[in-house]
């Protein structure tokens, strides 16, 4: 397995991380995606911050704050918790203060798990891609709407493979509890909100 000891050093909590993913193998390749979508991140928040489009502004800094907290980078999750907190407010000036030392800490973090993010992508078995799960969501509300709840227990599981993030997963582990009570509509409701995070 790979050595990721070193990762305390630069402040990023290896513990908390794999609290959090469940595994060692899932907390490095949480590290991977987290890598992977820096580039298309920065650009969507620096654009979003330009138009003062708040609402879209808010939903990623959400995101960046979920996903930072879940690899174990507190600080960064504060920052952009703090940028969340902003644009509820529609505290543009806030915003604009905010946003550059965020994006610079989160630049800083991009370089320190280059090695991480670089080497080749980790599978984990059981694991599905974003298309796969599109399919088997679609499958899942078909199921729902049929009152099957052998087949829609078992899509949920294999929905689970996909790397989510907490709330997500949160919400998913609800929907499965809504299909042990027969609530197939409060079931169908969590996954339709779960789809969008389907990326």
């Amino acid at each position: 397995m790979t050595d990721i000891s070193w990762l305390d050093e630069k402040g990023i909590s290896t513990k908390d991380g794999i609290g959090y993913t469940g595994s060692e193998e899932r907390y490095i390749a949480a590290l991977q995606r987290f890598f992977k979508g820096y580039e298309k991140n920065r650009k969507a928040v620096e654009e979003m911050l330009a138009t003062s489009d708040t609402e879209a502004f808010c939903i990623r800094v959400h995101s960046l704050k979920s996903n930072a907290r879940m690899i174990g980078a507190a600080e960064l999750a504060d920052a952009f918790e703090e940028l969340e907190l902003a644009s509820k407010r529609f505290d543009v000036a806030l915003m604009k203060e905010k946003t550059a030392p965020a994006l610079e800490m989160y630049a800083q973090l991009i370089e320190t798990i280059r090695p991480i993010g670089e080497m080749e992508s980790v599978k984990i078995r059981g694991e599905i891609t974003a298309e796969e799960a599109r399919e088997v969501a679609a499958k899942l509300l078909e199921a729902l709407d049929d009152f099957d709840d052998e087949l829609s227990a078992e899509l949920t599981g294999k929905l689970l493979g996909y790397p989510f993030r907490l709330t997500q997963k949160e919400k998913l582990k609800e929907a499965m509890e809504n299909i042990k009570d027969f609530m197939y509509d409060e079931a169908a409701a969590l996954i339709r909100g779960i789809i969008p995070a389907i990326e």
